[in-house]
């Protein structure tokens, strides 16, 4: 990073912001104080669609405007590099050298077009102050009409195939049972089958001008979506699944590692709300198959066991009750199939806004058609041990 960095000192304004939400201040129905009241706001935009050195003005203003100890710096003491560019977002580093010797470093995250129609963005800032007082990810520092200032995490992003390291798996899922304790004010109604259904009501109901778009959208059954949308509701029910606050969104793009410190990071909680444990677990395995889609690479049993003892025992995974491994184990694999149907749900609607240059369509299919290679094994496994309180093997 060449001079040393230091972080924006903001923590104690979003540590106060949270602990004034949980005192009932900050309520999911607009009433009291928001839990991000305190943290500074510009009504500044950025457009994301211009190439990063022509941001680089409008964001020196945003950062002028949001801090005011920056707003007499010469513009040359910014420097803004792209950091990646996701499906959703745009990722910005902003270093400021506010002296000969001294950097502060910065993440600037802008939210992409329309992504409001699947990210619900008020449920997100009302989580992020807590999220950050409980010590995960990055510290919100800032927020602005098109997106978001954090403070920058010295760390390295993940890979598909870093997950499946034995190490770095078990890591993973110690960090995603502390992050699973912690707790958001509002409802703590899970919301997976209600931002679901709510997906399906907006992709059955789309519309497409490009002639090839729209054979492969006329080839999707929506009636056929909504009963395997029920029946499967109706099994997890049945399983009693315990709810937390999840991330849903675990893929390697949303881990970080710092190497030399041997340190994980959870970032990224837009997708974050109170929902099923097994199925934020068995979206991260998902996750595996990596953006090739490649789903051989679904951890086997021993593999899923190694991360589930060491969720349910991050001090001593070899004393985890067996049964409870298992319960968890045929949980997990239930979910697996409501993840597959939440993203292929999700490309449809991506299909229509997303201006990237994404064959959305063509992935709803790739995941729709693992949903239903694996839907007969995995609910084989769910009804088996509702029947008898065990799984063979």
């Amino acid at each position: 990073m060449g001079a040393e960095g230091k972080s924006l000192n903001i923590s104690s304004v979003v540590k106060e912001a949270a602990a004034t939400a949980s005192d009932g201040g900050g309520t999911s129905n607009g009433s009291g104080k928001d839990a991000t009241s305190l943290i500074p706001s510009s009504s500044i935009s950025i457009d994301i669609s211009l190439p990063v050195p022509e941001m680089k003005p409008g964001i020196i203003e945003l950062c002028k405007d949001l801090f005011g100890k920056w707003s007499s710096l010469d513009d040359s003491h910014f420097s803004i590099e792209r950091v990646s560019g996701g499906i959703t977002n745009l990722l910005l580093k902003v270093a400021v050298k506010e002296t000969s010797s001294d950097y502060v470093f910065l993440t600037v995250r802008l939210y992409g077009p329309n992504t409001d129609l699947v990210i619900d963005r008020k449920r997100e800032l009302q989580a992020l102050p807590f999220i950050s007082a409980a010590g995960f990810g990055a510290e919100l520092l800032g927020l602005f009409a098109n997106g978001m200032i954090q403070s920058f995490i010295s760390a390295r992003t993940l890979s598909p195939s870093d997950m499946s390291e034995p190490k770095i798996s078990a890591e993973i899922a110690c960090q995603l049972r502390k992050f699973h304790q912690v707790k958001v004010a509002g409802s703590t109604e899970p919301q997976l089958w209600s931002d679901i259904f709510k997906f399906l009501k907006k992709a059955e109901a789309l519309e497409f001008d490009d002639k090839e778009k729209l054979a492969k959208y006329k080839a999707i059954s929506f009636k056929e979506i909504r009963d395997e949308l029920n029946a499967l509701k109706n099994l997890t029910d049945r399983l009693d699944a315990p709810v937390v606050f999840a991330h849903n969104d675990l893929l390697s793009g949303n881990l970080m590692r710092n190497d030399e410190e041997e340190k994980l990071y959870l970032i990224d909680f837009e997708y974050g709300s109170y929902n099923y444990r097994g199925y934020d677990i068995a979206n991260h395995f998902n996750e595996y198959a990596g953006y090739d889609c490649d789903y051989s690479l679904y951890p086997d049993r021993q593999a899923q066991y190694l991360f589930l003892r060491n969720y349910l025992e991050p001090e001593r995974p070899h004393e985890a009750d067996g049964k409870v491994v298992e319960a968890l184990y045929v949980e997990t694999n239930t979910f697996r199939l409501a993840s597959h149907l939440y993203w292929a749900l999700w490309a449809i609607i991506q299909a229509k806004v997303s201006p990237i240059d994404f064959d959305y369509l063509s992935y709803f299919f790739l995941r729709y058609d693992e949903y239903k290679k694996q839907k007969e094994n995995c609910l084989s496994i769910a009804n088996e041990y509702i029947s008898t309180g065990s799984i063979n093997g």
